[in-house]
Order: structure tokens, then sequence, then C-alpha cells
């Protein structure tokens, strides 16, 4: 496995789609922010994230179904991400790319209002450490700049408690929700948070678990 990890990592070097910068690279800003259309996917489509892709099932998901539209995938796991790029390297796609980093930094890599859509699918949910959930303000405050005021966001999460954490932030913070369900596969939904699975997702839904979604705009004043 360890040497398979490591065929993995060389090959992303290869993948000029898969970008793992250094941190010196983005100790203020990335050479790409403010400028991905132009310098990276060479139009001026909008640009959607997914943070904490994977596997990027979604990015590559998405990017297959609206080839009008970029995509861009973030996980700081480079074994996770070699599936996602090696997809698109086999497909042949030139809406989609990745970057190994920590949601974190994400601030660093867009300038304000360069994203029109953020997807959070099944992060951790660090139910013992509130700043580091993925909803928590600290990065709602970040994804606020990278939206702007019509951008959207999707969660979708298997844990209940990390969902009604999620909708307890978008009440306290006046934001604006504009979808919620605590079990997406019978509310009668039909965008994309049901048209893509993730793997982990059709083994929960094997067993009986339901999902959650919430689809929501942010509080830009």
């Amino acid at each position: 496995m360890a040497k398979k990890k490591l065929i993995h990592f060389q090959e992303n070097l290869t993948f000029p789609h898969l970008l793992q910068p250094g941190y010196h690279e983005i100790e203020k800003s990335f050479r790409l922010s403010s400028c991905w259309g132009k310098d990276f996917f060479f139009n001026t489509n909008p640009i959607i994230l997914e943070l904490g892709c994977g596997k990027g099932e979604y990015t590559v998901g998405l990017a297959e179904k609206y080839p009008q539209k970029n995509f861009i995938g973030i996980d700081f796991k480079g074994a996770r991400l070699w599936r996602g790029a090696r997809n698109v390297h086999e497909m042949g796609m030139k809406n989609v790319a990745f970057i190994r980093t920590q949601v974190d930094h994400v601030n660093k890599f867009f300038g304000p209002g360069e994203v029109s859509e953020i997807w959070i699918t099944f992060p951790d949910p660090q139910l013992h450490k509130e700043r580091k959930r993925l909803t928590a303000p600290v990065f709602l405050d970040r994804y606020k700049v990278l939206l702007g005021p019509k951008g959207i966001l999707h969660l979708k999460t298997d844990d209940l408690e990390f969902n009604n954490y999620t909708l307890k932030i978008i009440g306290q913070y006046r934001h604006s929700l504009l979808f919620s369900t605590n079990d997406l596969y019978h509310s009668g939904f039909s965008e994309d948070a049901i048209s893509i699975r993730t793997y982990y997702e059709m083994m929960w839904l094997e067993v009986g678990k339901k999902i959650c979604y919430i689809k929501f705009k942010l509080n830009c004043t």
C-alpha cells in the first residue's frame, strides 16, 4: 500500500491540473488569485469550489455535467486527490483543477468575488472543535469574500448534529437559507445535490442512513 501511494504521489507531479503549492507560494496570496479564468482556464466562466473534495467525485461529476463552468477541488491528502486528478486526465477535461492545501488557506487562492459557488461535501464534523468546522463563522467570513453577494453555499453531510449546528449559525448571523432537509433523498429536491453521490454516501444510503443538505447564501453586510 505504501509503495502504491508513492507511485500515486509521483504521478500527481505530472498532472498540470493538480497544483501543490508550498507555503512560500501562498504566504501572501497565490499567483493565480483573481486571475484563474484568464491564466488557467482561459475563459470567463463561473468558478465553483469543492472544499475537502477527497477523490473529487463532486468536482469531476459537476464539471462533466456543466462544461460551461470551471471547477476546483481542494483537499490536503494527495492520495485522495490522485483519483480525481487521474480521472480528469483520462477524460481529457479542461474545466477542472485541484489544489493540494488546507482549506484554512482558501482565501489565499482566490480574489474577492472570484467564486460563484462552494460545495462542502461530507466534511469532518469536528464535533469537539467548533472553530475547525467548515461552516463555523471564521470559515464563513472567508467564503464571504470569495463569493461576493450572489454566491451560493451547499452542504451535504450525514451528521445531523453538524447539520443542525450549521442551521443555527445561518440563523444567528442572518444568512439566507434557500433550502434545508434532514432526509435529502425523500425530500423531493431534484438539483445537483441528488444527481451526484460519493462512494461513502452510497455506502451510508445502503445501510439506511439519512443525508442532510443545506443550500444558503451569506449575509455580506
